[in-house]
């Protein structure tokens, strides 16, 4: 597995996970924690996103 291929699998789980979450919050709301952790991987999707976006320029 290369690095680019890993990066592509982390995206497909976090937006996988941040749609759940905001099911889950438009059904009943997200706790105190729920939320943090949502945010949380939000901040990792973008920082992923630029990961990916950086070795796609620096092959």
């Amino acid at each position: 597995m290369t690095y680019m291929d890993m990066l592509g699998r982390r995206s497909i789980i976090l937006k996988r996970n941040i749609g759940s979450l905001i099911m889950k919050d438009n059904k009943q709301g997200l706790s105190l924690q729920e939320s943090n952790f949502y945010q949380n991987m939000v901040k990792e999707w973008h920082q992923n996103e630029i990961e990916m976006n950086a070795a796609k320029k620096n092959p």
